[in-house]
């Protein structure tokens, strides 16, 4: 990669609400739409984008993602892009459950998501080291993304966690990296331990 591409600046969005995050409901892959006050929150997104000049925005196919870059990327007249691979981690059968169902039925299970195991496939679904080589994959991506301006990726909290950003950020809250800082996250945690902080921020737990 170049040295140019590594200091390529990528706005991180992590969705506005949906209406499962309004109620409480963990997520995965599952695809509730934006709430009404998740709409208002992607509008806001276009003012603190306004001067960040971006060249594209990238975003998880999952609704809550799409949603909200398409109204930051039709308001700023910005080309938007799919990637399946920014996709919220697959949750399997504990998507649309809230958190004290989920400590009812499986509270081992929730205790070594909690801890980072690395092998848990939560409710059937998809390993942190699976979501690990996922994010790496897009990366790799956008290190070859054509052009030289800012990036915006809109994506979900566990995918920006593998990224780095730790605590997870709440909805439509926004943090800015270089490529290079997210490779060099990647690398650091090569699916064995937490992602170092690329940035403190507040967050809630729920995917």
């Amino acid at each position: 990669m170049s040295d140019a591409a590594s200091l390529r600046v990528v706005w991180l969005i992590r969705h506005a609400e949906s209406e499962w995050n309004a109620l409480g409901r963990w997520q995965g892959q599952r695809d509730p739409v934006l709430s009404e006050r998740g709409r208002e929150q992607a509008q806001r997104l276009v003012a603190t984008l306004a001067d960040a000049r971006l060249e594209a925005i990238v975003a998880s196919d999952l609704a809550r993602a799409r949603e909200t870059a398409a109204i930051v990327g039709g308001a700023l007249g910005v080309p938007l892009h799919l990637d399946a691979r920014l996709r919220e981690r697959d949750l399997g059968h504990w998507s649309g459950l809230t958190s004290v169902e989920i400590v009812a039925r499986w509270p081992h299970d929730l205790a070594r998501l909690r801890a980072r195991d690395l092998e848990l496939q939560p409710g059937g679904g998809e390993s942190l080291r699976a979501l690990h080589a996922r994010a790496a994959a897009f990366v790799t991506l956008l290190s070859a993304w054509p052009g030289d301006g800012p990036l915006a990726v809109v994506t979900h909290a566990g995918i920006l966690r593998v990224l780095g950003i730790t605590p997870a950020p709440g909805n439509a809250a926004v943090r800015s990296a270089t490529i290079g800082a997210l490779r060099r996250a990647l690398a650091s945690s090569a699916a064995t331990q937490p992602a170092p902080r690329v940035e403190e921020n507040d967050g809630e737990e729920r995917l």
